[in-house]
Formats: C-alpha cells, structure tokens, sequence
C-alpha cells in the first residue's frame, strides 16, 4: 500500500472495522472509502458491483460480518452462514473483477477443530471436526479463506487472510444475549453493580481457557500484515496467551467493582476448551502485541460507560 491508495474497509463501523480505521489514521493513510449498511447492502451482488465500478478502491479490508457469541451462532445458524457466505463472495469476486491490489479477509480462530492440538496452528485447519455451537459460521469462515486461496492460484489476485482471535475493545457489541463472552460480562456485571446485585449467574462452566486481544492492537496487526505480507496461507494475530473463563470473569468483576458473587449454569454450553493461537508466523514477520488483557479491559470499560447510553438498546 502506498500512503496515498484508496482503501475501502467494508465493516467500518464495527469492532475490527472501526480499529482498522483508526490504525490506518495513525499510519498515515487517509484516502479510506467507507459505507453504511444502509447505503450499501454487501449481500446483494448488484449493490457491491455498482459500488466498485463507482469508487473503483485499489485496496480492500474485509471486516464487514455477521458475529456473535455462543448463543448467537447456536440459535440462527442460517443467519450466520448465508449473511457471512453473500458478503464475502460479492466483495472478493468483484475485488478480483476490477483488479483489487490486495486484499485482507479475516477470519476467526473458530475455523479450528474442536479439540486441535493447542497452540492452534495455521496448519490444523480442516484437520477434526469443528464444534458444533458456531460451524455454519465457521465454515462460512473456511471458504472466504479456501476462495482467497484459489483466486490467488487461479488469476494471481494478491488476496491475504488473518485469523483473529477473540477480539473485544471499542465499538463492541455489548447485547447481554447475542455478544462475545467478554462484552457481555462487561455490561451485566457492570448492571449487577449498579442493581446492587447480590449475585450473577454467567454461561457455562467457566473451565474453558480463551484468548483476548483489543482491537486497537488487532487494527495495527491488519495495517502491518497489509504493509509486509503477501503468502496464500493464512496468519494467526493473536496474544499468545489465554486465561480460564472464571479468572475472566473476577478480572472483569474488578475492573467494575462489583462485589456480588458469580455462579456458572453448567447446563449452558461451554463451547471449545481451550482456543489458543500459535502466534510465531506473525511474531516472525515482527509484529506483537502492545496492551496486557488487564489493561485492555480497563480500558473497554471506560468506553463502555461512556457510551453506555448510546448502547442502551444492547439491553433490550
């Protein structure tokens, strides 16, 4: 990329979308091409057409998808798999047709199998069976990743993969029901406190071990690998690091004050055990992360009350 190259972030407004952006600020870059979803609807195909032969971007970052947490994936999968397969098929298709530089298609750890070796390795992708609570969406995930490969084999098309970890930070989605694990503790151990609630009951058992890295580290990520990468295979962006589900959620009780009791409902699912990245092809290429989980919470929860009543509607 060039200081100067038009760039269009498709999911602008987003968790990833919204870092990316801003990292692209920081670095420099200023021509960005962005668009609401109600001014350009990325599932249908005639739309995504008349917006590249009118912008004509000579850069692509594809954030835009549809995401959510257990109980999001699990209750509409259909939603997850054809929302997530229409997006990434009208963006990359036309990408290549009007002869897109490069493009970057993230992913999610998700796409691993259920019970791969931990650290994930690139590699371990489609090796076991996926669990079962987010496969629509994973798989949905699996071909954008299989599609930039072969259009790269096929016409040459410079088109780069991440596979983020759990992401959390600004912008996030806070709904109680349908966010990641993370967002959600936020805004119900955040309400338990201000409720004066004696105690709180989250999903799960809280044995699973999940890794967490903030988007303002993840943008940086994105707009490094844009700059000094350009293999076919896939790179994790991850911290390297993971913590249990309880340990999260005292971490997060902490940080807001809360000083309720939190009990687990083992009756909900769970999902993976563990879903920690091998972050060593990244770390090679020079890039780590900058903020500690600890920090990056703090931070996400300053945000959150300062938004909290732009979010009123994640209540609902």
């Amino acid at each position: 990329m060039n200081l100067d190259s038009k760039i269009y972030i498709a999911g602008h407004r987003g968790l990833a979308g919204s870092a990316i952006i801003e990292a692209l600020k920081n670095n420099g870059y200023q021509n960005l091409v962005t668009r609401n979803h109600a001014d350009l609807e990325l599932t249908d195909p005639a739309s995504v057409i008349e917006f590249f032969s009118d912008e004509k971007p000579e850069i692509v970052i594809l954030s835009a998808a549809k995401v959510g947490g257990i109980h999001a994936n699990d209750t509409y999968p259909a939603d997850f798999i054809y929302q997530n397969l229409q997006i990434q098929n009208n963006v990359i298709h036309q990408s290549k047709l009007f002869k897109i530089k490069k493009l970057l298609f993230l992913g999610s750890s998700c796409i691993y199998p259920k019970y791969a070796p931990q650290p994930l390795k690139e590699e371990y992708l489609l090796s076991d069976k996926l669990e079962p609570t987010n496969q629509a969406y994973a798989i949905a995930k699996i071909a954008g990743i299989e599609m930039c490969r072969s259009y790269r084999r096929q016409y040459g098309c410079n088109f780069i993969c991440a596979m983020p970890t759990n992401l959390y930070g600004f912008n996030d989605n806070f709904h109680l029901e349908n966010s990641h694990v993370l967002p959600a503790m936020i805004h119900k151990l955040h309400l338990a406190k201000q409720e004066h609630l004696d105690q709180v009951e989250l999903w799960g058992t809280g044995k699973p071990y999940r890794e967490f890295l903030h988007s303002r580290d993840f943008g940086e990520a994105c707009v490094y690998l844009m700059e000094n990468y350009n293999d076919e295979s896939m790179i994790n962006v991850g911290t390297g690091e993971d913590i249990a589900i309880k340990d999260l959620a005292e971490l997060i009780s902490k940080t807001v004050g809360y000083k309720g009791t939190i009990n687990f409902d083992s009756n909900k699912p769970d999902g993976s055990p563990r879903k920690l990245l091998d972050i060593s092809k990244i770390k090679a290429l020079g890039w780590e992360p900058k903020l500690s989980l600890k920090e990056g919470v703090e931070l996400t929860y300053q945000w959150f009350k300062k938004h909290q009543h732009e979010l009123s509607k994640a209540r609902s």
